[in-house]
């Protein structure tokens, strides 16, 4: 093989093998640990409810890890905590919300007191462990939506201190519970969490009963992803187009999946 062949086998080879280095580093996953924000005392807190909530979720059939789904009703002003061992979401505790400002409806502007309403997420940066309201996490509002319609605000939280501008308040006790719930599933490997919030159930008797409110329309949006979980008890597929939400069941995305793999 004359030089000219040998230099472009040994390019090639090169090439072959960077491409190759290139797409395994790529295809590594980062870690969550290094993503979590955390701090000692937040650590700390969380070591002490992680022993308290043990005994009870093995009681129920649940462990530490396990993904969960948050939905929120501000009337009657509770925050349910859900957990998925592999078959869908099952109910693991319901807990009082301690303090939340404004009245049902969506939050709409800048220090208009109202806390949001809608379907928001929670991936590892949104937790906030050295928040001055003990424990928090950020829910993600404004969301696709809220921007579309152009809803100002940020920074709206579920956290601890039983005070709230804005935000979903608990108890001390309740946020160590709820966030070491959080953040044992987000370093687990559950990418992000849902948080729905609604006004109320969603069923078709309080809608009638609400049915006078300038919000109705707004809520009968909602009601799609309410009743989509009702049923299926998997949080639904949620997107944004036109301004407007559209709820795909989980369900139907499974089996549209199944059927182009079958296809193939």
């Amino acid at each position: 093989m004359n030089r000219t062949l040998l230099f472009l086998s040994h390019w090639k080879q090169l090439v072959f093998v960077s491409i190759l280095t290139v797409a395994v580093c790529c295809c590594v996953l980062p870690d969550a640990r290094a993503e979590m924000p955390t701090s000692p005392r937040a650590e700390n807190l969380i070591a002490k409810a992680r022993q308290k909530i043990e005994q009870e979720l093995r009681q129920k059939g649940f462990a530490v890890g396990q993904p969960i789904f948050v939905r929120i009703f501000k009337l009657p002003g509770i925050l349910e905590l859900w957990m998925n061992k592999g078959q869908g979401y099952e109910l693991f505790k319901t807990y009082q919300v301690c303090n939340y400002s404004g009245f049902p409806g969506p939050k709409v502007n800048e220090g208009d007191w109202q806390s949001p309403e809608g379907f928001y997420s929670v991936a590892a940066e949104k937790m906030n462990p050295k928040s001055q309201y003990h424990l928090a996490f950020d829910i993600g509002y404004p969301n696709d939506l809220d921007t579309a319609k152009n809803r100002s605000g940020s920074l709206i939280m579920v956290h601890g201190d039983c005070q709230s501008v804005g935000c979903f308040a608990m108890t001390n006790n309740r946020i160590e519970e709820i966030y070491t719930l959080a953040h044992a599933a987000l370093m687990k490997g559950q990418e992000r969490f849902s948080v729905h919030i609604f006004p109320f159930p969603l069923t078709a008797k309080n809608l009638n009963k609400f049915a006078s409110s300038p919000w109705i329309n707004f809520w009968k949006t909602l009601e799609p992803g309410f009743s989509s979980f009702e049923l299926h008890k998997q949080v639904p597929v949620v997107a944004v187009n036109n301004g407007e939400y559209v709820i795909t069941p989980r369900t139907t995305q499974l089996a549209m999946k199944q059927t182009t793999g079958q296809g193939r």
